[in-house]
């Protein structure tokens, strides 16, 4: 049975555009041009994900993201004009899953619905009994890839799926540099077009989100017109779907 997807935003171009992409790709639509009739509408009817912009009339992304909340556990996209940290701090915090900023490549979009899908799924297959997914464990690191959670000294810190992947591309091989398009292929996959400035706005906030937890956290080192590494000081666990490759 296909799945089922919830797109909220009041602009139509963008309604028309994005489910005609996600139909091409075997996916159920529904559509809401405002945070009221799409609460109504997915609470009488739920569907798999929903994608939600910030700002629109009769109730913004925000209450609505709250008010579902309390009732699903529904994995949320945020998409949005706005590219202000308190927004995408405020819509974690809340609940959101992940954020895309406006204007957006389609594909990236459609890469973090399968993400948030394929988590999902994992997540409902180990609650039936299923054999666990991947967990990765380094040091004081805990990096648990059915949830797409992250543990940081036993304390949880909220990830989008991006930059989780940004810390599972460096944690799998610890003292490997990698450079800003090996990183930008771990996060965004190889036929998508990212600055690589991006790449350095998400390991910026990755560090500030650890920090929040750890103030003296500095296991993600700069090497100048490199790229990154994690720092290798720390035997590496590691479990189900991940594949470790030990450094030489």
């Amino acid at each position: 049975m296909p799945q089922t997807i919830a797109l909220v935003d009041d602009d139509r171009n963008i309604l028309t555009s994005v489910s005609m992409t996600l139909e091409q790709e075997g996916y159920q639509v529904r559509t809401y041009t405002d945070g009221e009739s799409a609460l109504q509408g997915l609470l009488a009817k739920p569907a798999d994900l929903a994608v939600l912009d910030i700002k629109m009339p009769r109730m913004d992304g925000m209450e609505l993201l709250q008010r579902l909340r309390q009732r699903s556990n529904m994995p949320v996209v945020f998409l949005t004009s706005k590219d202000e940290e308190v927004d995408e701090l405020m819509g974690l915090r809340l609940g959101a899953d992940d954020y895309i900023t406006k204007p957006f490549s389609q594909r990236l979009l459609l890469e973090r619905i399968r993400a948030l899908l394929r988590r999902n799924e994992g997540a409902r297959a180990e609650g039936s009994g299923a054999p666990p997914g991947g967990v990765l464990s380094r040091g004081d690191l805990m990096l648990d890839e059915t949830k797409h959670t992250c543990l940081w000294k036993g304390k949880a810190v909220q990830l989008t799926v991006t930059e989780f992947l940004l810390v599972k591309a460096l944690a799998l091989r610890p003292g490997m540099v990698k450079n800003r398009d090996q990183l930008i292929d771990a996060a965004y996959g190889e036929n998508i077009y990212v600055d690589d400035r991006t790449i350095d706005s998400h390991v910026k906030r990755i560090r500030r989100k650890f920090r929040q937890t750890d103030e003296d956290f500095d296991q993600i080192e700069t090497l100048y017109g490199i790229g990154y590494r994690y720092k290798e000081n720390s035997p590496i666990r590691s479990g189900g779907g991940f594949r470790v490759a030990m450094t030489p």
